[in-house]
């Protein structure tokens, strides 16, 4: 039987990882892997988690399962956090959730929901999207299209081109893919303005919006980066949401994540509710609990909620700094643009207008790992590298 199979290509980033790992350059620059690094290129546990594990391993008594949509707690205060206490009360009757295998879990069960309540829409994504959105939707067997997006001769959004390819080519009842904030790998977000606009053009077209929040928190800060959200929210009958503790809470490893729908009625919320728990039951069975019970007692604790958010503050603050001393340092002729949108740009990724020639180029002559895409990771940079890096991009371009 098993001989029948053939080898699959190595996943784009893992393989990136592995050729800088066997780099023994001890000047190489790590820019593919998307995880928070310090100035020293460390991925540490935050102090709140650390805490609140400490607290959990005392307080824990039993190991049992808990649920097939997870922890309720953990459920309750990721949607108050996302969507503030007012908009939680008042739209709480209209949604269902469940925790998720991290943001990839929640993505997957969205779209087997989505099948299940509708397998002909289609689910509409950017060019580009983060490299997993299509594998994890598509194989629940909804239909991917693409709009256009990111322009990488002005390093920023082509809103104007994105609703009128919509427009032109998608149906009632199809799914829009959109990134909350900090799009992957890009960068570039949409303002305030352009969600506004973007929600009534939604309702109009009868489209439904699946937002993916995955960076939350490390944008421009956590009502900045929920205002797209909560905007839909309040002018939307219906909305799927996706989001991730991997990154805010750097609990990569734990695999937190969580899955939520606004429905139009309370009793389409129930229905949803309960096929949340089949669909988990039939894929995974039990989400893990651990992460998801860290996340639950930091954001009920005020003590360790105000010290996760002086945290996350600081990370999110020290990759705005990395992006500003980027920015100065290619702030030359012929790196205008780049030096711009740099600065503008939000979160850990940004896609910078290289070809593979040219991210080969970086790796072969200057150790600086990053994607063939151009896309590169802002917190893998630090004080001492970036003028080095700098200097190599100019160079290549």
């Amino acid at each position: 039987m098993f001989d029948a199979l053939t080898a699959k290509a190595p996943d784009a980033i893992m393989h990136l990882m592995a050729m800088c790992k066997a780099d023994t350059n001890p000047d190489k620059i790590d820019l593919g892997v998307g995880v928070y690094k310090t100035e020293d290129g460390a991925t540490p546990i935050m102090r709140a988690v650390k805490k609140a594990e400490q607290l959990w391993w005392q307080e824990e008594q039993s190991k049992t399962y808990v649920s097939t949509v997870g922890n309720a707690d953990f459920r309750r205060t990721m949607l108050e956090l996302i969507l503030g206490k007012d908009l939680l009360e008042k739209y709480d009757p209209r949604l269902a959730s469940s925790q998720a295998a991290g943001g990839s879990g929640a993505l997957r069960l969205g779209a087997e929901l989505i099948y299940s309540a509708s397998p002909e829409a289609s689910v509409w994504v950017s060019t580009p999207t983060w490299a997993n959105h299509i594998p994890l939707i598509s194989s629940a067997g909804l239909k991917i299209k693409t709009y256009p997006y990111y322009n990488r001769e002005t390093l920023g959004v082509d809103f104007d081109d994105m609703l009128s390819a919509i427009k032109e080519g998608a149906k009632p009842g199809d799914i829009v893919l959109l990134h909350g904030c900090c799009h992957n790998p890009t960068g570039a977000d949409l303002s305030h303005a352009e969600w506004d606009q973007l929600s009534e053009f939604l309702t109009e077209h009868k489209l439904v919006p699946f937002v993916d929040l995955a960076y939350f928190g490390l944008g421009r800060g956590m009502d900045d980066d929920t205002y797209g959200l909560r905007k839909l929210v309040q002018t939307q009958d219906e909305l799927v949401l996706a989001a991730s503790c991997s990154k805010n809470f750097a609990l990569y490893r734990e695999r937190v994540g969580l899955i939520a729908v606004l429905t139009k009625d309370v009793d389409s919320a129930i229905n949803a509710q309960s096929q949340f728990g089949a669909i988990q039951r039939k894929i995974i069975s039990m989400p893990p609990d651990h992460g998801a019970a860290l996340v639950a007692r930091i954001l009920d604790d005020p003590q360790l909620r105000e010290e996760w958010t002086a945290e996350l503050d600081e990370m999110r603050e020290r990759m705005r700094s990395l992006r500003a001393q980027l920015s100065d340092a290619l702030n030359v002729q012929g790196g205008e643009v780049m030096s711009a949108a740099v600065k503008n740009q939000n979160g850990m990724f940004s896609t910078l207008p290289l070809s593979k020639a040219q991210a080969v180029a970086l790796r072969e002559k200057h150790s600086i790992y990053l994607t063939d895409s151009g896309r590169v990771n802002i917190a893998g940079t630090n004080t001492t590298n970036i003028p080095r890096f700098a200097e190599a991009l100019l160079s290549v371009i």
